[in-house]
C-alpha cells in the first residue's frame, strides 16, 4: 500500500493553506507579544497542561470550544477580546494551533497566529512554565 498523497483534501494541504496567512511566531516573539498586551491562548487538553505545565498568563480554552469563545456573535465569546489584538494560539507542537489560528482569523481576529513548535518549543527555549501542584 502506498502512502497517501497530499491533495486538495489532505490534512497536509489543509495545514499548508492555514499557514499561508499566518505570521507564525517563535517562543521569544510570543513572549514579547504577551509583554506588549497580546493574548496567548493555550488550546491543549487538560491532561497535557497537567503533565507538562502551562505558560504563565496564558488563557486556557480547549480546542473543542475555541470557535465559540472567539466568535464575536457568540454569547460564549471571551470578554475583552478585540479584533486587532495580537493573539497567539498554542498547542503541543504547533500543528493544531495553525489550524485554529486560521479559524480565528476567519472569525475576525486579524492578528491571530500560532506558536511555531507549540508549547514544547516554548519550554525548550527556557521560557517560564508553571507546573501543576503535587497531587493535582
Amino acid at each position: 500500500m502506498s502512502a497517501p498523497t497530499t491533495g486538495p483534501y489532505g490534512v497536509e494541504h489543509l495545514l499548508a493553506d492555514s499557514r499561508t496567512e499566518l505570521e507564525r511566531v517563535s517562543p521569544q516573539e510570543a513572549a514579547e507579544l504577551q509583554r506588549q498586551g497580546g493574548l496567548i491562548i493555550d488550546i491543549r487538553p487538560d491532561a497535557n497542561r497537567l503533565a507538562e505545565g502551562e505558560i504563565p498568563g496564558a488563557l486556557t480554552v480547549e480546542r473543542i470550544v475555541l470557535e465559540w469563545r472567539l466568535d464575536p456573535a457568540s454569547p460564549h465569546r471571551l470578554s475583552g477580546l478585540r479584533p486587532h489584538q495580537p493573539v497567539v494560539l498554542v498547542c503541543n507542537e504547533g500543528y493544531a494551533s495553525s489550524l485554529a489560528a486560521a479559524q480565528a482569523r476567519e472569525l475576525g481576529l486579524t492578528r491571530a497566529t500560532d506558536l511555531d513548535g507549540g508549547f514544547r518549543a516554548w519550554k525548550a527555549a527556557g521560557l517560564p512554565v508553571t507546573t501543576a501542584p503535587a497531587g493535582a
